[in-house]
């Protein structure tokens, strides 16, 4: 008997432009995944934690977290776009255009937008956008993003043709929010947040499963022994892009209202179990009840160790540098919606 080795993913040459991939992930959130996520990440937003806070902004009881749905669309994406990468490289564009709530059942579906084969040819970068929409197809979150994927041809089916709603064609929140009050920030003032997070070994891998991310990279040791560039699992990003929002949350997010979006986000360096992870924000642009950071990851220093060692191009983007900054694991541009 020859035994059947199935083989999951997309290489480079299974991609073609304009191709919709039906990610098969289909998942009713239930309150004990939206309490685990909660206790996972000691976010202080209230209006993801408070019934009555999100009542007073105008919605029908909490919503789900930005995150858990950003991470549940690009979790479930992995099974056709990303589990043969090599690295996720961007996020772009990121829009949560309606709240959910618990009992929503959703799912998602990716489109394939450019795939740029490498000068050497052997990997290439693929850019999508991703939708994760409710079972009567409200788009709770609309993203881009790029990965790394390796040169070939495997025996993946082809997508669907078809068309998917850029981002800039959602709004950035949803219509019953009540407008916020001005904005109490200051332009170029910097946050070193205080409190860091170290990483567990079993942690990182129980909540890539929770998400359902299905790359071996994040929990198959032996895969990784052969696989993985660090020749270990390495923490799943959107983990770290979490961490990272949640430290800052208790500097910045009291008054939050929505996240309105993220944007040139990603993660220059890995994060392994065991590394401590801390977070710096700077604040880009205030416009009336809108607030613009960006919004960094070190790990392995503090904050206040990271900005005297490198004072403002922290906050650079990384891609822009000749030196880039090796204990920088997270980047990106983030606009919240705040009460006065």
């Amino acid at each position: 008997m020859n035994p059947i080795r199935p083989r999951y993913g997309r290489l480079l040459g299974d991609f073609a432009v304009g191709e919709i991939y039906d990610h098969p992930w289909e998942v009713t959130i239930d309150g004990g995944a939206v309490a685990l996520f909660q206790a996972s990440f000691l976010d202080a937003h209230p209006m993801f934690s408070s019934t009555e806070y999100a009542r007073l902004c105008g919605l029908r009881e909490r919503p789900l977290h930005p995150l858990l749905c950003l991470n549940l669309g690009l979790s479930f994406s992995v099974h056709d776009v990303s589990e043969q990468a090599i690295a996720h490289l961007a996020y772009l564009d990121v829009r949560f255009p309606q709240a959910g709530y618990v009992g929503h059942t959703v799912r998602a579906r990716s489109q394939v937008l450019e795939v740029k084969p490498s000068s050497a040819g052997d990997k290439g970068v693929v850019h999508v956008v991703t939708e994760l929409v409710t079972e009567r197809g409200e788009c709770l979150c609309v993203f881009e993003r790029k990965a790394l994927i390796r040169a070939g041809r495997s025996s993946a089916p082809a997508g669907v043709s078809g068309t998917i709603k850029r981002p800039a064609a959602y709004a950035n929140r949803p219509t019953e929010l009540r407008e916020g009050g001005s904005a109490p920030f200051t332009i170029g003032q910097v946050y070193l947040h205080q409190i860091g997070k170290t990483i567990g070994e079993s942690e990182h891998m129980q909540l890539t499963a929770l998400l359902r991310n299905s790359h071996p990279l994040h929990f198959d040791e032996l895969y990784c022994k052969e696989s993985s560039f660090q020749k270990t699992r390495v923490v799943y990003g959107g983990l770290v892009f979490a961490w990272s929002y949640s430290l800052a949350s208790r500097d910045l997010a009291q008054r939050g209202v929505w996240e309105l979006g993220f944007d040139a986000g990603a993660h220059p360096n890995p994060v392994l179990a065991g590394d401590t992870i801390y977070a710096a924000s700077k604040v880009l642009a205030v416009s009336g009840s809108e607030v613009t950071f960006r919004l960094v990851g070190v790990k392995n220093l503090t904050s206040d160790q990271a900005f005297s060692k490198y004072g403002e191009a922290l906050f650079e983007p990384e891609l822009a540098k000749s030196e880039k900054i090796k204990e920088k694991v997270f980047e990106i541009t983030r606009t919240l919606l705040v009460r006065s």
